[in-house]
Formats: structure tokens, C-alpha cells, sequence
């Protein structure tokens, strides 16, 4: 695993819950178990949502983009020798995924690989409004984990969307947005959510093939 040594990933949050919640700090916990340098990181909004126990709306998805792009620009200077892949859960995905669709546009661009886990394709039952559209011209190297019956894009739906061929769609076995199984399908959270760490792993040590 000494690829992973050259790579920090940053990893942020969903609409609703921030960097604390259950699936994040797990998922930041297993990650950096495998040595895969994994530091998270609330929007804005959230951060006044901790400190205040408040809930309130996520920041209009302009300011959402520029708090990632400080965080990429502030790691880049912080270790230029490093890879930066970034990513997130839900929201955070899809704020990654238009950081680096821009970013691609970029003299300066600098980030190696983005990763989503559980893309917000549509807002449940709404198949018309579609938020994909920008990953049909990804040209970086781009890892999509959903579960198969993910309310916000599950399996068939996804496979009649036009992605790039840069973009790999990975599916857990009868996940729902956040990777739980139905008790009657003979998989876990647990197993599902060991799929997704390797996955990712797995992913990021071929960028370096």
C-alpha cells in the first residue's frame, strides 16, 4: 500500500448531517486504517449547524464550490508533493464532481481523481430533475459507489445515463443511499460498507499503475 503514502484525500459531508455523523467518521476511520490519508471537512453551513444544534439549508452550491476549492488550494500548498483526490457522501459528492469538472478548465489544475459515494442523480421520485449532466464530459479519473436501489439513482436508472468513460460506477449489493442491505438479502452494512472502503482503496492505488 505505499502508493497511498503520495495521496490525501479530501472527504466531505451530505446535505444533513456533517464530518460526525455515524457514516462519515466511520468511513474516515477505515479509510486511514488502510493508510489511505483521509481528512474530512464541513461546509460552512455545517459548521454553524454544529456549533449552533440549528439545522439550516445547505449554502447555494457557488459558495459550496468555493469552500472546496479553498480546502484543495490550502492542501496543494500545504504538501505540493502530494495527489489530491477529492470526494463526498451524497451533496458532497456531487460539490466534488463540479469542483472538478471546473478545475478541469484550470491552468493550475491539480487534482488527480474524484469520488463519490451515493450521487444524488435526482432527488428521490423526481427522475426529471437530473444532476448529472456534467459527468458526461469528466475527463478525470471519477469512482461512483450506489447502492443498487438508491432512491436518488439506483442501478437501472444509472445505466441508461451518459457518463464518461472516465467515470467508473461501482454498485453495492442491494444498498440504499447510505449502503444498508435489506435484512432479506443476505448482506450487511457491514459487509457493504468493507466493499466500499476497498473499492475506493483499490481505486486510488491504480491512479498510480
Amino acid at each position: 500500500m505505499n502508493k497511498l503514502n503520495d495521496i490525501i484525500f479530501l472527504y466531505t459531508h451530505g446535505a444533513g448531517a456533517g464530518i460526525k455523523s455515524e457514516f462519515m467518521s466511520n468511513m474516515v476511520h477505515d479509510l486511514n486504517s488502510f493508510g489511505l490519508n483521509t481528512i474530512p471537512f464541513n461546509f460552512p453551513y455545517m459548521k454553524i449547524m454544529e456549533e449552533t444544534g440549528k439545522r439550516r439549508p445547505p449554502d447555494r452550491m457557488p459558495k459550496l464550490i468555493d469552500s472546496f476549492k479553498q480546502q484543495i488550494r490550502y492542501y496543494q500548498s500545504e504538501y505540493p508533493d502530494k495527489k489530491i483526490v477529492i470526494g463526498g457522501k451524497s451533496m458532497g459528492g456531487r460539490v466534488a464532481s463540479l469542483v472538478t469538472a471546473e478545475l478541469e478548465k484550470e491552468s493550475n489544475y491539480n487534482v488527480s481523481a474524484c469520488i463519490c459515494l451515493g450521487f444524488p442523480f435526482h432527488p428521490p421520485k423526481k427522475l426529471d430533475k437530473y444532476r448529472g449532466e456534467h459527468l458526461a464530459g469528466l475527463t478525470t479519473p471519477t469512482l461512483i459507489l450506489q447502492g443498487e436501489r438508491d432512491t436518488f439513482g439506483t442501478q437501472a436508472e444509472i445505466e441508461n445515463y451518459q457518463l464518461s468513460n472516465t467515470v467508473q460506477v461501482n454498485y453495492i449489493p442491494d444498498g440504499d443511499h447510505s449502503f444498508k442491505p435489506r435484512a432479506r438479502s443476505g448482506y450487511t452494512l457491514e459487509d457493504n460498507l468493507h466493499v466500499s472502503v476497498k473499492s475506493i482503496v483499490d481505486f486510488v492505488v491504480s491512479l498510480s499503475a
